[in-house]
């Protein structure tokens, strides 16, 4: 931080997250520690560069004000990534009341006899931030059980084993399963194969029975071989 006797200016140093072809700000906060208003203004040796609000105004006994300074999206970068521009800040005491828009050049010249004071800021390039790296899960040895939200608000814990675990049982379902049908199939085959050969044997044993009907029938048969042994036995 620069202590001046009207202005502390902190930082010191304009640092700016270089990317190309993308917008980039920073800030400084101007604090006076007197009892006077005091004037300021902000000026750069590259003012199409950069944009300042504000670049002037009044900074109140005791009181602080922030600067918003903004980098153009540039369309390539400086060599070695260094920086020649630089910014200068002048401040000066005012009379009482003064406003912005009472500002004037003449406020910030010296040889009117007025008290002004000069800090000279310079511009630093730095990387982006990038963003942070994802949690990697933990191991199944020594990991953390890992969180759930319900739809209540209530956090749920859930083991790093349990997916595992569940997994395989529903591995092990699904191969039950698959045996169990096959074997249903298998049945169902051996009962239509007995159905057919049941079915072809009837049709055989019919086709039998309309052969024997058309000739003699079984009980004449039988009555023939009755009589014939009773005229055997007569004729002894």
């Amino acid at each position: 931080m620069s202590t001046g006797d009207l202005l502390s200016i902190e930082p010191q140093e304009l640092q700016f997250a270089f990317e190309l072809k993308k917008q980039t700000s920073c800030s400084m906060q101007l604090q006076n520690t007197t009892d006077d208003h005091v004037a300021f203004k902000v000026k750069t040796t590259n003012p199409k560069k950069y944009c300042v609000r504000p670049n002037s105004g009044i900074v109140f006994p005791r009181s602080t004000c922030d600067i918003i300074v903004t980098m153009q999206a540039q369309k390539e970068a400086p060599p070695d990534m260094q920086c020649k521009d630089k910014f200068l800040l002048q401040s000066a005491v005012a009379p009482a009341g003064t406003s912005a828009k009472d500002i004037t050049p003449e406020l910030f010249n010296k040889e009117s006899g007025n008290k002004v004071e000069e800090c000279k800021l310079k511009v630093n390039y730095v990387p982006p931030k990038r963003p942070p790296s994802p949690v990697r899960e933990g191991s199944e040895e020594g990991s953390s059980p890992r969180g759930s939200i319900s739809d209540n608000g209530a956090v749920n814990l859930i083991d790093s084993n349990t997916a595992p675990r569940s997994f395989a049982e529903s591995q092990d379902i699904s191969s039950e399963a698959m045996t169990l049908i096959s074997k249903l199939t298998e049945e169902k085959n051996s009962a239509i194969q007995q159905s057919k050969r049941l079915h072809q044997e009837l049709e055989l044993l019919r086709r039998q029975g309309n052969k024997s009907s058309g000739g003699i029938p079984l009980i004449y048969v039988l009555l023939i071989g009755l009589v014939g042994l009773l005229l055997g036995y007569m004729f002894k």
